[in-house]
């Protein structure tokens, strides 16, 4: 690959730049964003090789567009993209929802539409930010693409190719399949944490409930500490499933209050097990894949 442009370039554009170089598979890579200081930023570590913020200049003779902004941004950037787009180049995007990025590729780029392939990095961490991109953060991890049956095979190596290079195992699924996935195993379990800390923070006695809080709480609250821009615009965006995901969860809970009003012993046990049995099993498949 000649060269590849990002837009966006924080830890998950980041990680797929540092990557890529260390894999020497690209000859040139260009960044674009909404901010100087965070391009400048990603110029000066050697995450990029040049920025731009002229988009006709950014994308020419560009390969591959990589689109890895907050999935809001989404429509804005195929907008910017949309004049000045060759034939040739093939565009992705690594946003966590992709219903909502399919259906706004489809009405931006129209019939340029089978040059573009969703996709889903499953990878990050807390940290957000070029300083925090790392080479290795897609090694053995998932990545999901959405083709439909528009996308040109062509664009579906390409794109499968850029992971591969970056360490990624690549599935394909549809785009409403893998929103029904996330919404329960991702976007959830962050609504959840998120809830949790902004409900101790907001009691009078917050800092003595954090004054005591030790590893039981930093490990289901870690991901509370994510990009809030990020996850405010894929909660609205998946909203249909994470609405059904939120239902099912209060069901649960209802189950536990029940339990617990009931002092029925037996029952919470029962539903312990359950979930001891299950998570246990799924951290063995884990470790047993890595």
């Amino acid at each position: 690959m000649k060269k590849l442009t990002i837009f966006g370039v924080g830890l998950i554009g980041g990680s797929v730049a540092l990557a890529l170089k260390k894999a020497g598979f690209i000859s040139h890579i260009v960044g674009v964003g909404r901010t100087a200081k965070s391009l400048n930023e990603a110029l000066d570590l050697g995450v990029i090789d040049s920025l731009e913020t002229n988009v006709e200049a950014a994308i020419q003779d560009a390969d591959l567009i990589l689109i890895a902004a907050p999935v809001a941004q989404t429509n804005a950037i195929l907008q910017s993209i949309k004049p000045h787009l060759n034939k040739q180049t093939v565009i992705t995007d690594a946003g966590s929802t992709k219903a909502n990025v399919l259906e706004c590729a489809k009405a931006v780029l129209g019939e340029q539409f089978n040059q573009f392939i969703g996709g889903h990095p499953i990878a990050g961490a807390e940290k957000s930010g070029v300083s925090a991109a790392m080479p290795d953060l897609y090694e053995g991890k998932n990545v999901v693409l959405t083709p439909t049956f528009e996308t040109n095979i062509d664009a579906v190596t390409a794109v499968t190719k850029l992971w591969q290079v970056c360490g990624a195992n690549v599935s394909e699924m549809t785009a409403a399949t893998h929103d029904g996935i996330f919404a329960a195993v991702s976007h959830l379990p962050h609504l959840l944490a998120f809830a949790l800390v902004d409900d101790i923070a907001s009691r009078a006695n917050a800092a003595q409930l954090f004054g005591f809080a030790a590893s039981g709480f930093r490990d289901f609250t870690r991901i509370a500490g994510s990009h809030p821009e990020m996850w405010r615009d894929i909660s609205l965006a998946n909203k249909t499933a994470l609405l059904s995901e939120l239902m099912a969860y209060q069901l649960e809970l209802s189950q536990l209050k029940q339990l617990l009003e009931h002092e029925d012993g037996a029952g919470l046990q029962a539903l312990f097990e359950r979930a001891s049995v299950a998570r246990n099993n799924w951290a063995n498949s884990k470790s047993k894949q890595t």
